[in-house]
C-alpha cells in the first residue's frame, strides 16, 4: 500500500509537474527544504510527547487505564468487518 492512496502513475505524473513547475536544478533544493520541515514537525511533536509524559510522572496520574482502552480499541478493531466489503474493485 503506498501513502496517501497514490499510485506509481500519480507519483511520476506529480514529479513530471514538478519538474515542469521548478526546474531540475530547484527539485533538490525544495526536497531537502521539505524534509528539514518534516524533520522539526517530528521533532517538535517528540518534545511535546517527552513534556506530557513528565508532567503525568510528577503528578502522579494513573495511567493503567489508557492502557486498557487501548487493548479494548484493539479487540474491537479485530472483530470489524471490513468496511467496504464487496465495494472494492476487483484488480
Amino acid at each position: 500500500m503506498t501513502p496517501l492512496f497514490i499510485s506509481s502513475p500519480e507519483l511520476f505524473f506529480i514529479l513530471f509537474v514538478a519538474v515542469l513547475l521548478f526546474g531540475t536544478d530547484k527539485i533538490p533544493e525544495i526536497a531537502r527544504s521539505f524534509g528539514k520541515g518534516m524533520r522539526q514537525l517530528k521533532d517538535a511533536t517528540s518534545e511535546i510527547k517527552n513534556e506530557i509524559n513528565k508532567s503525568v510522572e510528577n503528578t502522579g496520574i494513573d495511567t493503567s487505564v489508557i492502557n486498557e482502552v487501548k487493548d479494548e480499541i484493539e479487540k474491537a478493531k479485530e472483530g470489524l468487518e471490513d468496511p467496504f466489503g464487496s465495494i472494492k474493485r476487483s484488480k
